[in-house]
């Protein structure tokens, strides 16, 4: 049940975003921008990195749908749980493994990233845009994670499924017509 009267039983990201439509709108273009532009780093590899980051905050309805939109785009779901417990021995593309603790510390410990854990990231072939892309994406869902348990939304399995497949499909841009127009 969500912490404000307003919400409904059922709320998700767009009901929270309606509450303020301006910050809403320009938070969905952010979503669609990054995560439906693809760098070297895919939109799959994009949402393979928000379902991390939201499952290392513990963040049930982002990981959950996020999970989701990966596995969509085709990532194996038992991964994710083997990225929680430990990257170095993963079934992740090798190439992915920096990022994904670069992504960790970004997360756990932002204060203590090094030049040695972005260097790594560069060793692996990756471009800065590359890093950059992964660490905005990081930040998008450290933000989304607490604006999701601030909210007290957690949402459900059923919802997952149904918001990780229409995002795979149709990305971020149809949240849009859940606000009002400017």
């Amino acid at each position: 049940m969500a912490y404000f009267l307003s919400l409904p039983a059922d709320a998700g990201v767009r009901h929270i975003l309606q509450l303020n439509p301006a910050a809403g709108r320009a938070l969905i273009e952010f979503h669609e921008a990054l995560l439906r532009s693809d760098s070297q780093l895919k939109s799959r590899e994009k949402e393979l990195i928000a379902a991390y980051v939201s499952g290392l905050n513990d963040c049930a309805y982002c990981y959950g749908v996020h999970a989701e939109t990966a596995a969509a785009f085709g990532v194996d779901p038992a991964i994710f749980e083997e990225m929680l417990a430990d990257i170095d021995t993963a079934r992740v593309d090798a190439r992915l493994k920096p990022i994904l603790k670069f992504a960790r510390q970004l997360t756990l410990e932002p204060s203590r990233a090094t030049q040695a854990q972005a260097d790594a990231v560069f060793e692996a072939g990756w471009t800065e845009r590359d890093l950059h892309d992964a660490v905005l994406t990081v930040g998008l869902f450290n933000l989304m994670n607490r604006l999701l348990e601030g909210h007290g939304v957690k949402g459900s399995a059923a919802l997952f499924a149904e918001r990780g497949q229409a995002l795979k499909e149709a990305g971020y841009a149809p949240l849009l017509g859940h606000l009002p127009l400017p």
